[in-house]
């Protein structure tokens, strides 16, 4: 089958790699599409996203949606249980959790905190966890999540990035009737607009330096747009500001925004090692600073809100096939090209 593997920093190939054989307990899936991710560019450019390094050829992708091939004989039960079968449209819940660990009991619930995942498409466990940028993946069965009906395999494969703003706003506590500030309109920036709208937020701004991704805000349902890039100013006295630009820069502006009392989620990815920020105005504001790493099972939520008539649509700037998916990456890595989420179409 064909792959799309880093092999080394800036060594990106699509390559014939052997199909997979699944385990009597697994589910073969048909890959359809793919959403490249700012991770698996950090795994092109430099061999690292975050504290994982790449050490041998990885197959990117997680950020997938596709068909069911064929499923195994002790698998069989658990998929029919969910309604599925062959040929049944699914997306892809990519954790796996590693280990035995007692968690505290106020965060029991809360599975992106478990010590040890294995997430498709990464290099922190050795050997690596292959990704979904691949003609075939075997799949356990209870990461299989039901497409709607009314939801294209190519909004499938949004689910996930979905599911990453979906938390964020999450965590931010109850933001209807609030003010939210959405800061970086990428991919995670776009749908946390979605998200907050769909939370009951009563004012959702964007701001970022492209005007191409201030647009796709827009159109994800933003009421107002800052344009970083043009002198524009950041709201004042914001209940609620969404962090997904990761840039520590960005920072001592965006806690500046914030009223005082009010809440700071923080979902882009800070660089690894130390940063120079402006962060005074967390203690003197009383800012509630929270992290928010990727998601729980907010992947199911991503999917109804879709089938509810949610369009992820004007995130979707790019399709390549499958044998020009390094020019696809080239594309996602260069904001000069106005591209959101590029999609790897696999089939």
């Amino acid at each position: 089958m064909l792959a799309v593997v880093v092999h080394a920093p800036g060594d990106l190939r699509v390559e014939e790699v052997p199909d997979p054989v699944p385990e009597p307990d697994e589910v073969l899936l048909r890959m359809s599409f793919g959403g490249i991710c700012g991770s698996d560019i950090a795994y092109w450019r430099s061999g690292i996203s975050g504290t994982a390094v790449l050490k041998d050829p990885l197959i990117l992708g997680h950020e997938v949606s596709g068909t069911i091939e064929a499923v195994g004989e002790d698998a069989l039960a658990a998929v029919e249980a969910a309604g599925l079968g062959t040929g049944s449209a699914v997306t892809v819940h990519p954790a796996t959790l590693v280990g035995r660990y007692r968690m505290p009991a106020e965060i029991a619930d809360r599975t992106n905190l478990w010590p040890q995942v294995r997430y498709f498409g990464s290099a922190a466990f050795d050997p690596h966890e292959q990704g979904g940028f691949s003609t075939l993946r075997a799949v356990r069965p209870d990461q299989l999540r039901a497409v709607p009906a009314g939801v294209t395999l190519e909004h499938a494969a949004l689910a996930e990035p979905f599911a990453v703003a979906l938390h964020a706003v999450a965590r931010a506590g109850d933001v209807s009737g609030r003010s939210v500030l959405v800061n970086g309109a990428g991919p995670i920036g776009a749908l946390a607009v979605a998200a907050a709208r769909l939370a009951g937020a009563d004012r959702v701004v964007a701001a970022d330096l492209s005007p191409a991704a201030l647009e796709i805000a827009r159109a994800m349902g933003a009421d107002g747009t800052v344009d970083v890039g043009a002198g524009d100013a950041l709201p004042a006295d914001v209940d609620v500001a969404i962090e997904a630009s990761g840039a520590p820069r960005a920072l001592g502006g965006v806690v500046a925004a914030v009223r005082r009392g009010g809440v700071l989620v923080q979902v882009g990815n800070l660089p690894a090692g130390e940063v120079q920020a402006s962060l005074g105005g967390i203690v003197t504001r009383e800012i509630e600073y929270r992290g928010s790493y990727r998601f729980v099972d907010e992947i199911s939520g991503a999917l109804e809100a879709m089938a509810g008539g949610l369009d992820v649509s004007p995130l979707i700037t790019h399709t390549v096939p499958l044998d020009r998916a390094v020019e696809g990456f080239e594309i996602a890595a260069d904001r000069s090209t106005g591209s959101s989420k590029v999609l790897i179409d696999l089939r």
